[in-house]
């Protein structure tokens, strides 16, 4: 069957890709980094986590195993369909309105670099709407250079390279970007539109949704708790 892709964006590669380009098999096969460990020391022990864009569950099943519960939203009912031990919910984010709070809101994979500014606004009302008063966002940004330090790759542990081959403007501040993920058995590729932020308009965007920074983890940036208020 068929994908209708979103303008844009595209993927190749084997098996099923999703509308915005994103492989099913290729995030399988993704090694997990350190993201589980950044969340469980940001958060309380025990937390339930609403994860917003879970894919295949390759951050969800370490959080499960951390002793978190995790309610997993994805629009791909094929991405959703590897994730185990997890209540999951197939549907667009920025749409998502469970009449829920949860200790926890997680957006990651730069989400919130859409490149559409509505959709953007979207993804972090669904934040706000979702977390507890006294509960917390954590937001993946990306890295300062992600959109110049172009061509780059890096060497995944696992034994496959990761490329981000160009980064091209498209206009209204956007920008198309290619991504190559090459193993010995398969390579995928995607395409898709980012929108750079800088801190100040990160901070702008968290504002018009009635969150604030509480504190960034990391020491790039990349990795934000931000609460009401």
């Amino acid at each position: 069957m068929k994908i209708e892709m979103r303008e844009g964006y595209e993927g190749t590669g084997p098996g099923a890709i999703t509308p915005d380009g994103c492989a099913v098999e290729l995030y399988t096969r993704l090694s997990v980094g350190e993201e589980p460990d950044i969340i469980s020391a940001a958060v309380p022990a025990g937390a339930h986590i609403l994860e917003l864009g879970s894919g295949v569950g390759r951050v969800t099943h370490p959080l499960l195993e951390r002793g978190f519960t995790v309610t997993a939203v994805d629009e791909s009912a094929e991405m959703l369909e590897r994730v185990r031990g997890a209540r999951t919910i197939c549907g667009p984010i920025e749409d998502l309105d469970l009449g829920e709070a949860f200790d926890v809101v997680m957006l990651a994979s730069f989400l919130v670099h859409a490149g559409d500014v509505e959709v953007r606004r979207g993804l972090l009302k669904t934040c706000a709407r979702h977390v507890a008063e006294d509960g917390c966002v954590l937001i993946q940004r990306e890295g300062p250079d992600y959109h110049t330090n172009v061509p780059r790759e890096r060497l995944d542990p696992t034994g496959f390279t990761i490329r981000i081959v160009s980064a091209e403007p498209v206009g209204d501040g956007v920008d198309s970007i290619h991504a190559e993920y090459v193993f010995p058995d398969a390579t995928w590729t995607q395409t898709f539109l980012a929108r750079p932020l800088t801190k100040e308009q990160f901070e702008e965007a968290l504002g018009e949704a009635g969150l604030r920074v509480d504190r960034y983890l990391t020491e790039d940036g990349v990795w934000v708790r931000a609460v009401k208020g």
